[in-house]
């Protein structure tokens, strides 16, 4: 299996046909959704902020105090690090992103380590955080641990910024493979359907805006 990142896995989760023609086939692309290109410049917005001292744009002037709050955090500031992950037998070790070896990508919008305590952000765009998957920052969590072993502990948060709320978790170091673990059930579904060459497609609301117009439950927006 192809190294997985939390979107690649989600987008399975949601509908194994589109993550067929997106991942395996890949003779559809995605371009993105206005929702995605705002969202791409929210998150540049913020890292000139945090890494250039660079004001925030007019349009993104409603984030000045989350992102005033986070630039006072003490510690070696990465913005937007890129975090490769082996696993061998069981163990999992740091690699680079595009290594050959690479199990699991992600990036980490922003974090910030101080002596062995860290502090990981995921920057949302979305409007509510109603849905905060958590599980993410699990994840990043435990490729920060991986990267860095000076690390024992961990507070992460999905910061919605439009919506202006914040959701936060603790990790601990010695709990980094049960927060890898817990995506092996969702892993193992998808090698069955690698293995079995199975992709069905699964209707949902957001049909309208996928990019596999070839489908039965594909619809125009309206």
């Amino acid at each position: 299996m192809e190294a997985w990142s939390y979107s690649s896995l989600s987008t399975f989760k949601q509908c194994p046909k589109k993550y067929y023609h997106l991942k395996v086939k890949k003779d559809v692309k995605d371009k993105g959704s206005e929702a995605t290109i705002y969202g791409n410049k929210l998150h540049k917005a913020a890292e000139n902020f945090i890494k250039n001292n660079e004001p925030l744009p007019p349009e993104f002037s409603f984030m000045r105090g989350t992102m005033d709050t986070l630039s006072k955090i003490k510690g070696d500031v990465h913005c937007e690090i890129r975090f490769g992950i082996t696993k061998e037998d069981g163990e999992y070790g740091p690699t680079k992103f595009f290594g050959s070896d690479v199990w699991w990508r992600g990036i980490a919008d922003l974090l910030i380590i101080n002596g062995d305590k860290g502090y990981l952000v995921d920057y949302k765009s979305s409007k509510s955080a109603k849905y905060a998957d958590t599980k993410q920052l699990d994840l990043l969590a435990a490729a920060a641990f991986t990267h860095f072993p000076q690390l024992k502990t961990i507070k992460s948060a999905l910061a919605f910024v439009v919506a202006n709320d914040i959701v936060t978790k603790e990790h601990k170091a010695e709990l980094r493979k049960s927060y890898f673990a817990t995506f092996d059930p969702e892993l193992e579904r998808l090698q069955v359907a690698l293995d079995e060459d199975v992709w069905n497609a699964v209707s949902g609301p957001l049909c309208a805006y996928c990019p596999v117009t070839k489908c039965p439950h594909w619809r125009e927006r309206k």
